[in-house]
């Protein structure tokens, strides 16, 4: 795992401390719908200013493509955060500007203040050292609060960490750790449990998990293209048909590197993807032409729990059926839920992060017992996949 410092190793006091956060909101008539990402970034905020740093927030907004657009002003944002912290936060109203240079300078030690959307600037995504070097002016340090936005190599996430001393975040800290334990140094046995519609988006993450782990979990339609890689008659079940042979290669090369692939041994057919749609309990080789498989079986439910007692760290992304309809949730339900107890008990170590994954932990009632969910979709799956994010890799020391 990477060697990073946190805000603990750096000299504050008196100095000016760029913080990239994701403050990435949504937003609804110019008011922040839903505040978590600003209230999660106050502990490291406040981290800093309670040691006398001269905080300057940068954050991108929505999508604008390098112009302004008014309604992507961070200005809401600002007065949010300034709620959040319970202490006033000056709005520069552009990055690099005037208005940016004379609101950092008027700061005391202690305060706060908030840069315009950096994404009004082209050169922010297109990480222009010139531009990063204006953004540098701004500050004496660095921090990286942003994991969401590290598999991407932008201006404000990449470049300025290789001009000021650098450090990360609570958040970001948080973040690698909690990978860093699941993936990096673990405690094994270690699962991962990849689910999700489509084996073709999650190629990578199974190649490089079979590498990594000692057993692959696969649940979800995914696991449809499997097991027709294995010669069952999957009926009218979502099933990739060309990704046969991918199937197979990936179940040979994790055999290879000693990782056990699981797969369903019954299944939950229906006749349509509906709520409480007339459904039965089939084992894999009685999928009936006419049904298709939404969700695994009991015996297969059985057989998770079962694996997950055996080990002690686990890697989860995607759910194990249809989650978001009754009773095509029953799989996915469990399994979150056996995850979470075992994590309470202390005898596993559980990460889990992606879009369906959050969601689907939260209708499981399991997220609060997870030692660490990831929020960060992108920046989860290519960290799963075994790339290298740019920000991150550029608060090595």
């Amino acid at each position: 795992m990477s060697k990073f410092k946190t805000i603990d190793d750096l000299d504050v006091a008196g100095k000016r401390v760029l913080v990239r956060a994701d403050l990435n909101v949504p937003m609804k008539d110019g008011v922040p719908t839903d505040t978590t990402r600003i209230d999660r970034s106050v502990d490291t905020i406040k981290g800093l200013t309670d040691r006398g740093a001269r905080v300057v927030l940068m954050t991108h907004f929505g999508r604008p493509k390098g112009k302004f657009v008014p309604e992507m002003s961070l200005k809401p944002v600002a007065e949010a955060m300034a709620r959040a912290l319970g202490a006033p936060v000056a709005f520069a109203a552009d990055v690099i500007g005037d208005s940016a240079k004379a609101t950092v300078a008027a700061l005391k030690d202690g305060e706060v203040a908030m840069l315009e959307n950096v994404r009004f600037h082209a050169e922010e995504e297109k990480n222009d050292p010139d531009f990063a070097k204006a953004l540098a002016s701004l500050g004496d340090v660095y921090v990286n609060d942003a994991f969401s936005t590290a598999h991407r190599a932008h201006a404000s996430t990449e470049a300025l960490a290789r001009l000021l001393p650098a450090a990360a975040g609570r958040l970001m800290q948080a973040e690698l750790e909690a990978l860093g334990g699941a993936l990096g140094n673990p405690q094994k046995p270690v699962a991962a449990v990849v689910g999700g519609a489509k084996v073709s988006t999650k190629m990578e993450v199974l190649g490089n998990l079979s590498q990594k782990v000692d057993m692959i979990i696969i649940g979800g339609g995914m696991a449809n293209t499997f097991l027709f890689a294995q010669g069952h008659d999957v009926g009218a079940s979502l099933c990739e048909k060309d990704m046969k042979d991918d199937a197979l290669k990936i179940i040979a090369d994790a055999k290879a590197k000693g990782c056990e692939i699981i797969l369903p041994v019954d299944v939950v057919v229906a006749k349509e993807f509906a709520a409480n749609a007339e459904n039965k309990v089939v084992g894999i080789d009685a999928i009936p032409a006419d049904m298709m498989a939404l969700d695994i079986g009991p015996a297969s439910i059985a057989e998770v729990e079962k694996r997950l007692a055996s080990c002690k760290t686990l890697v989860w992304n995607g759910p194990f059926g249809a989650f978001e309809i009754a009773p095509f949730d029953k799989g996915t339900n469990a399994a979150a839920q056996a995850a979470a107890r075992l994590t309470k008990e202390g005898k596993l170590l559980s990460v889990a992060g992606g879009g369906d994954t959050v969601a689907a932990l939260s209708h499981a009632g399991a997220s609060d017992d997870f030692s660490y969910i990831s929020t960060a979709g992108g920046a989860f799956l290519e960290w799963i996949e075994g790339k290298t994010l740019p920000g991150v890799a550029a608060l090595d020391q």
